[in-house]
């Protein structure tokens, strides 16, 4: 019995190790090891870092599981998602203040109010508008960015390889109609702290 347990266990750990290469492919948010300009060592330091983040938010409480969002951009936090007091924001900012290795922490979480499904397929169709466009503008590397709208507030995460790619997104996201805002936290390459050779 025992064995089996640890066998479980050993194939659990491999199986989860395999994802790293290339988490979601060019419609996902994550970004291809092939494509994106951070050190392989870095990478597995901030895919560590997101891990170790990710888990203790859900430990603190499985409701964030599909509620809050996090991001880990060379050694870099950000939160996104939303949460039912101020109390529970502060105590996930804290969170991922404690964070080793941590360097900031953009926190971007909103306090619940009432579902509203208009709303909620609006913010669907302005990342889904925003998405396609980064994918078909071959100035721009798609698979370095992540989207999240928020009551037509679009949140930009990513890298990009030069200050023309950046404003370059940034174009693209105003011209998705009924935007109300947009938030980009994108990183240049020359700005981070070990870059690929």
């Amino acid at each position: 019995m025992k064995i089996k347990i640890q066998l479980f266990l050993i194939l659990m750990f491999l199986l989860s190790g395999c994802v790293g290469v290339s988490s979601s492919g060019i419609f996902g948010t994550g970004v291809s090891v092939a494509l994106d300009p951070r050190s392989v060592g870095t990478q597995i330091d901030d895919s560590i870092m997101q891990k170790n983040l990710s888990a203790r938010i859900i430990l603190l409480d499985k409701k964030f599981l599909f509620s809050v969002n996090s991001k880990v951009l060379d050694g870099r936090i950000f939160l996104t998602g939303k949460v039912d007091d101020p109390e529970e924001k502060l105590k996930l900012t804290k969170m991922a203040w404690e964070t080793d290795g941590v360097r900031s922490v953009r926190n971007d979480i909103k306090v619940k109010e009432e579902f509203n499904f208009k709303q909620s397929a609006k913010d669907i169709l302005i990342t889904s508008q925003l998405r396609t466009a980064l994918i078909l503008n071959k100035n721009i590397k798609a698979t370095n960015y992540q989207i999240d709208t928020y009551k037509k507030k679009i949140y930009l995460y990513g890298i990009a390889i030069t200050s023309e790619e950046k404003d370059e997104v940034i174009k693209e996201a105003e011209q998705i109609l009924d935007v109300k805002d947009i938030v980009a936290s994108i990183l240049l390459v020359e700005n981070l702290r070990i870059q690929k050779n």
